[in-house]
């Protein structure tokens, strides 16, 4: 998924062990794209472990619409991570890899020094769009690798008691690992409880963690989570407590504090202004670090202009 934004910071630093991040409405496409909310970056915190971007959408009823449609786009010094609640997407890469992607799946792309890819809703869908975009930031040995890109059709699922499951999109989470290649130690996983589920999840005390609501609401610990804004809940964790009187879904991501200072702009994670300006032009001029994503029934994405001033390396929080 693309930024569709020079700079997708949301926008003073807060130390904070626990706190509710508000999220920034935005139209992939222009005013009348597709919305999304975007929790990461945000004013508060760019970061959570090396999750760096976070974007959430739906339900979408796009029975009347043409649901997603997201031109080829580059990405560098990332991973892509979808995961649906509901619909389908359909991915198309420079690698050649045309993936269709439902509920329950994950498609992992890791775009190293350079990929373009594209994403859409298929002819054939049922109608509904419902998920989560998110971004991994590759650390610095590992952020001019080659491309590569990953769909795991099977997760492990773990019963974590209470009423609660968890199935395993990247990292570990109780006795459960998913085979999700990371580069950072980090943990995404999606938290399935039932009517009544009352149970404390295992945390890594090491990492830094934050839920999203998916669907309906749950308490986690002393505060009550809807769609919408993601909740930090701190580090030095060793559980967390959620309850629900109500089926809902959560979305816990977790990892190291991630150190390195980055810069990221549109669609590239850097570290320096100038990394960012050859990306752009590599992008614009079509040099073969991209590639070309055959397939997708429309133009690419340009970049927009860079911005004025330099663009200066950042830290996890603001």
């Amino acid at each position: 998924m693309s930024s569709f934004e020079a700079d997708p910071e949301v926008g003073p630093e807060r130390p904070v062990s626990m706190e509710l991040l508000e999220g920034a409405p935005v139209a992939l496409g222009g005013p009348r794209g597709f919305a999304v909310t975007r929790t990461l970056p945000n004013r508060q915190r760019r970061m959570v472990g090396a999750w760096c971007f976070l974007d959430a959408y739906g339900p979408h009823d796009i029975r009347d619409s043409a649901g997603m449609r997201v031109g080829p786009h580059p990405h560098t010094g990332l991973q892509t991570v979808t995961w649906l609640v509901a619909g389908e997407i359909l991915h198309r890469d420079t690698l050649g890899n045309h993936q269709e992607i439902r509920p329950g799946q994950l498609n992992l792309m890791t775009a190293g020094r350079g990929i373009a890819h594209s994403e859409e809703t298929p002819p054939r869908n049922s109608g509904v769009l419902h998920g989560v975009q998110l971004w991994v930031a590759l650390p610095h040995a590992d952020r001019d690798m080659p491309p590569a890109f990953a769909h795991h059709a099977a997760l492990p699922v773990v019963a974590l008691g209470g009423g609660i499951t968890a199935t395993v999109l990247m990292g570990t989470l109780g006795d459960a690992t998913s085979p999700a290649r990371i580069h950072t130690p980090l943990v995404g996983a999606e938290l399935t409880l039932a009517a009544g589920a009352q149970a404390a999840v295992p945390l890594d005390p090491g990492f830094e963690y934050a839920a999203l609501a998916l669907d309906g609401a749950a308490n986690v610990d002393d505060a009550t989570l809807k769609p919408g804004p993601l909740l930090y809940l701190g580090s030095g964790r060793s559980t967390v407590r959620l309850a629900t009187s109500s089926p809902a879904r959560v979305l816990l991501l977790g990892g190291e504090p991630f150190e390195e200072r980055l810069v990221m702009w549109w669609n590239f994670v850097a570290r320096e202004h100038d990394e960012i300006v050859q990306m752009r032009a590599d992008w614009e001029s079509r040099t073969p670090r991209f590639g070309e994503v055959r397939g997708y029934d429309g133009p690419p994405l340009p970049a927009p202009p860079m911005p004025l001033t330099r663009l200066v390396p950042r830290g996890r929080v603001r």
